[in-house]
């Protein structure tokens, strides 16, 4: 019995870790953490109301994700993400995705490409209830399952990393100028072109959605000035 004790407690303490690593990209994607600044894990863990202890886990967490780093006896810097970074980024994935897509498009079945079409309504549903988690993460989920479907697992992964690395944040001003939407109503746009077997088509979209989404960065950049 004691066994099974520890191991429920296990899993409440990675749920609160989780909860707290959730509520930490929440602020990042938000502006309320500001990269190059530093914070403490008992600082954070005030304003969330919690220990130390779990927002010092999900702040490793986030380390080993590139969206911070370690301060000696200090806490953790928001990492900052330059121009360039963000140039190298989209160029890393358009020359990874945009084939990628023309590939599943003419190996994909119907059916499995359908199966996403959920997921592509709901990035645009979030985009107009401006709810940035939900939209970063149903976007998430919309674009690496396309990629899956090419069976290159190590791909995948690849463009999470990046996807993970070139975060959004500042993003309240773009959802407030309506700005999202738009994008959002591309991964229908695409869905459509590959259902329809149009690979030039659906490549030629995913570059310029990536064009987008790299400009919506400049623009968030601009309104953080």
């Amino acid at each position: 019995m004691g066994d099974l004790k520890q191991y429920g407690l296990v899993r409440a303490q990675e749920r609160l870790r989780d909860q707290v690593g959730h509520a930490l990209r929440a602020a990042l994607i938000a502006g309320e953490l500001r990269p190059g600044q530093v914070y403490s894990a008992p600082g954070l863990a005030g304003d969330l109301g919690v220990s130390a202890t779990p927002v010092r886990e999900a702040m490793l967490d986030l380390a080993r994700e590139g969206l911070v780093e370690p301060v000696r006896n200090k806490g953790f810097r928001i990492t900052e993400v330059s121009e360039r970074d963000l140039d190298q980024y989209t160029e890393l994935r358009t020359l990874i995705e945009v084939p990628t897509i023309g590939r599943v498009t003419r190996r994909a079945t119907r059916e499995q490409l359908e199966e996403l079409r959920p997921v592509a309504e709901e990035i645009v549903s979030r985009a107009r209830e401006h709810d940035l988690i939900g939209y970063l993460e149903a976007d998430r989920r919309f674009h690496l399952a396309l990629l899956a479907l090419s069976g290159n697992e190590r791909l995948v992964e690849t463009v999470g990393d990046l996807r993970k690395r070139s975060r959004l944040y500042g993003l309240t001003g773009l959802d407030e100028a309506g700005k999202l939407v738009s994008s959002a109503e591309e991964h229908l746009e695409l869905l459509d072109l590959m259902i329809a077997g149009d690979a030039p088509g659906a490549e030629a979209c995913m570059q310029r959605h990536l064009g987008h989404v790299r400009s919506l960065w400049a623009d968030a950049d601009d309104s953080s000035d």
